[in-house]
């Protein structure tokens, strides 16, 4: 067991607070309040994100059949995760967890008990990945990459790696994206992810959507294609507040 240091702040558990998680510490707090005294909108983007997950997820899991979900780059699984998400659809789904934060793995064995797999592997290494998954690659798989690409500082490098875990899937496997961008309110969210990254081991880097749109080079856009979050099929009778524009751009893809 990892032993934790709860007096430094931690990007999974200040994620998890954003969300109204209970997995975080007064340090995770205070970092979390700071970053959005500079950039209110972190709350929304954070929970508008993890509501595209939702809809995104059970409409693979519901619409279009899939059964296998391979999400990296998870962080601490919380409320409304992908495999609850999954199995409140289809109960015998498969959902494989990709992390190599000692502290989310740790997390994560406490509290899944049996309901997904959880690889430790690096997004770097995405043949690591493919190879220790444990997936059928005679079916489709969802993969998922939400809120991870953007700490690879390079796009070419960031694009090879969504290509390399995406290369070895079927025919009718999907990608399911979303990342920070710098589009809306740019500058304000740029200052706090420049205060974020001078003090963090792990820097993320906003985006363009222009850029966004290399990770999805070769695969089929499901309609909307790349937009806002909160504008991804929303539910019906979805709120204004929820249909809010962030910066934070998704979408999800079919490999043909």
């Amino acid at each position: 067991m990892t032993q934790l240091d709860t007096g430094v702040p931690h990007s999974a558990r200040v994620w998890n607070h954003w969300l109204g998680g209970t997995d975080n510490f007064a340090a995770d707090r205070a970092a979390g309040d700071e970053f959005a005294r500079l950039y209110p909108d972190i709350v929304t983007v954070a929970r508008s994100s993890r509501a595209f997950l939702k809809r995104a997820v059970t409409f693979l899991a519901a619409e279009v059949g899939v059964r296998q979900f391979l999400d990296v780059g998870t962080g601490i699984p919380s409320a409304e995760h992908t495999h609850q998400i999954v199995r409140a659809v289809t109960p015998r789904a498969q959902v494989v967890y990709v992390d190599n934060d000692p502290l989310v793995l740790d997390h994560a064995h406490e509290v899944l008990a049996g309901e997904a797999v959880y690889l430790d592997a690096d997004l770097r290494e995405p043949g690591s990945i493919i190879a220790s998954s444990g997936l059928d690659f005679d079916s489709p798989v969802a993969l998922i990459l939400t809120n991870i690409l953007g700490h690879i500082p390079d796009l070419d490098e960031a694009v090879t790696v969504v290509h390399s875990l995406m290369f070895p899937l079927p025919a009718g496997s999907y990608l399911v994206t979303a990342d920070g961008t710098n589009v809306l309110d740019g500058a304000a969210f740029e200052a706090a992810i420049a205060m974020w990254n001078a003090n963090a081991p792990l820097p993320y880097h906003l985006r363009h959507p222009d850029e966004l749109a290399r990770f999805l080079d070769g695969l089929e856009l499901v309609p909307p294609g790349l937009v806002p979050c909160a504008r991804w099929r929303p539910w019906p009778g979805a709120t204004a507040d929820e249909l809010r524009e962030t910066d934070e751009f998704a979408a999800v893809a079919r490999k043909p």
